[in-house]
């Protein structure tokens, strides 16, 4: 080719705009700030072993084990700024054509959507502790179309079981207002109990405590977060005894060895539930772990080119009645 000719493809392809990747839907996002989990807080991702707490050494140094300076080869730390976390939120759903359903703080939402126009769906997340927004709060907020979700829903973190009747004028707002719940099961920080959430109980992870939650409101769109990780027997007997329920991926997809999030993707998929399970990172202060969790799917041999669009969009686009 001569040079002239050579020189002007290069600068056509050069003003060719890059074609975004296939968009995904991250149904488990936080913005929250970037000291949220501790001042300079890091994360492996993965853990390839669990830390191991000594109960007679004072709860610190298992804490610094897990959290503070985790040993690991792949860790990641909490940006200094809130503005850091949300410059690096945001560069994270631009460069992966990602749509996040988030919640947090309310200037850390809008920080977050001035920087990532038309990727942010907010949710609101309650549970953890006593500050519980009204159903009439919930109800104006919903009116002003200021929530796409009610999730994430903490309770487990402060030992309440789906089943309380706390909760019960929630199930019944959300079903009337065809607003989808998102419904914290399984995995919190290993050893939370004893460090900063005295209320979490293991046990409130059985997926199957939600029956008669689902039974009682026939018209409440559900979805199980963690998958309901580490109970996949009881996860997919509720998803087969009630087919309007999904799960997210979130943490399990980037802070657990790769083998075991996939053995246990592959549990639900292999049983024939690969039309309900949605992305999620669960990601809080630190955006890296997106990445690793697309990867991890990306990843998975066992699942087709569909399956992984499924995964990481279809089924949320359908579950969320997002429009085409």
């Amino acid at each position: 080719m001569p040079l002239l000719g050579f020189m002007a493809s290069i600068a056509a392809q050069a003003a060719t705009p890059a074609v975004p990747p296939e968009p995904i839907i991250d149904m488990h996002f936080h913005a929250m700030t970037a000291d949220a989990m501790g001042p300079r807080a890091a994360i492996c991702s993965p853990y390839e072993g669990w830390p191991i707490r000594d109960p007679v050494k004072p709860i610190e140094a298992y804490v610094g084990d897990f959290t503070a300076d985790p040993k690991c080869r792949v860790k990641f730390v909490a940006p200094a700024t809130d503005a850091e976390l949300t410059e690096a939120n945001a560069r994270i759903l631009r460069k992966y054509n990602i749509t996040a359903l988030a919640d947090g703080r309310q200037d850390r939402i809008a920080a977050l959507e001035a920087l990532a126009p038309g990727r942010i769906m907010p949710a609101i997340a309650f549970g953890a502790d006593e500050t519980w927004p009204t159903p009439e709060r919930l109800r104006e907020l919903h009116g002003a179309g200021k929530i796409k979700s009610l999730s994430e829903i903490t309770i487990q973190y402060a030992g309440i079981a789906v089943t309380d009747p706390r909760l019960e004028p929630y199930w019944a707002l959300a079903e009337e207002l065809d607003v989808p719940v998102g419904i914290h099961m399984g995995p919190g920080p290993p050893g939370s109990a004893y460090f900063a959430t005295p209320g979490y109980r293991m046990a409130l992870s059985d997926p199957l405590q939600l029956e008669e939650v689902l039974l009682k409101h026939p018209k409440l769109r559900l979805f199980v977060m963690h998958a309901g990780w580490p109970m996949a027997d009881r996860m997919m007997a509720l998803m087969f005894a009630h087919p309007q329920v999904y799960v997210e991926t979130g943490v399990i997809d980037h802070a657990f060895p790769r083998a075991e999030f996939h053995r246990y993707l592959k549990q639900l998929v292999d049983a024939g539930f690969g039309k309900r399970i949605m992305f999620g990172s669960d990601q809080m202060a630190w955006p890296e772990t997106i990445e690793v969790a697309i990867a991890n799917v990306e990843s998975a041999s066992f699942l087709t080119a569909e399956q992984k669009r499924d995964i990481f969009y279809n089924n949320a686009a359908r579950f969320l009645r997002l429009a085409p």
